[in-house]
């Protein structure tokens, strides 16, 4: 039988076994959307990370991923999840939000990711990644968890300046690692409420990941896509 949660109870040995709920057909929404970012400076490869397709013209495809992973890049490219490799222009990105967006040609696109909300979101409820830790060999792992905490005030450090900027947050407890950065953080329908980024790494910490919520990153895309500056106030106290 089936249960309210959407898990089912299989009879095994005659003992009953109460199954999760598979998270299978969840990804193939997203699985395709999903792209491997190289960045390279000077024809060698100095990153990698993960974006996502989520929206089409009629000529683009537009892709989110980290600005941290493309910022410092002479050329970008990105691996489909058919293995084709496909020059990237980076459109526009902000340090602050660590957003950039990409796009590559309408034709090169397989999947459109379906975007969400995560301020409809529960604490403990199921969230799962998709991305490319530790780059190419791993491209396309899932992992999965829960939704630990809400409105995390997280301090990142921004290159350009040595004062922090604190970002409000989603903390997960899926595994993310280097190489994650930028992918989607999806609900259990497979639909987009946040973007993979910074990780508290420290030895002492584990399950600890964080993403920047879609509607956050949403309403600053426009800006990005059309290369401008998002306009952050500046007090100026030193």
């Amino acid at each position: 039988g089936s249960t309210s949660t959407g898990g089912t109870i299989v009879t095994k040995d005659e003992t009953k076994v109460y199954e999760k709920a598979s998270l299978a057909p969840s990804v193939e929404k997203i699985y395709d959307a999903t792209v491997l970012v190289k960045t390279f400076s000077n024809e060698t490869l100095t990153s990698t990370g993960t974006g996502f397709v989520y929206k089409v013209d009629d000529k683009y495809g537009y892709l989110l991923t980290n600005n941290h992973v493309v910022k410092d890049g002479t050329r970008i490219s990105i691996v489909l999840m058919t293995d084709e490799e496909v020059e990237a222009e980076v459109l526009g990105g902000d340090s602050y939000l660590d957003l950039a967006v990409l796009r590559i040609p309408r034709n090169k696109v397989i999947q459109v990711a379906n975007i969400g909300s995560s301020e409809k979101m529960h604490l403990g409820d199921t969230v799962f990644t998709v991305g490319s830790p530790m780059g190419y060999e791993y491209r396309g792992s899932v992992t999965s968890g829960v939704l630990s905490g809400k409105d995390r005030m997280v301090s990142v450090k921004v290159s350009s300046t040595n004062n922090d900027w604190v970002m409000r947050v989603l903390q997960i407890d899926a595994s993310i690692n280097p190489g994650n950065s930028g992918g989607p953080l999806l609900n259990v329908n497979g639909e987009v409420i946040g973007v993979c980024s910074l990780k508290l790494v420290d030895d002492n910490i584990e399950g600890m990941g964080f993403a920047i919520p879609i509607e956050y990153a949403m309403s600053h895309v426009a800006t990005l896509e059309k290369g401008k500056k998002v306009e952050w106030p500046v007090l100026g106290i030193e």
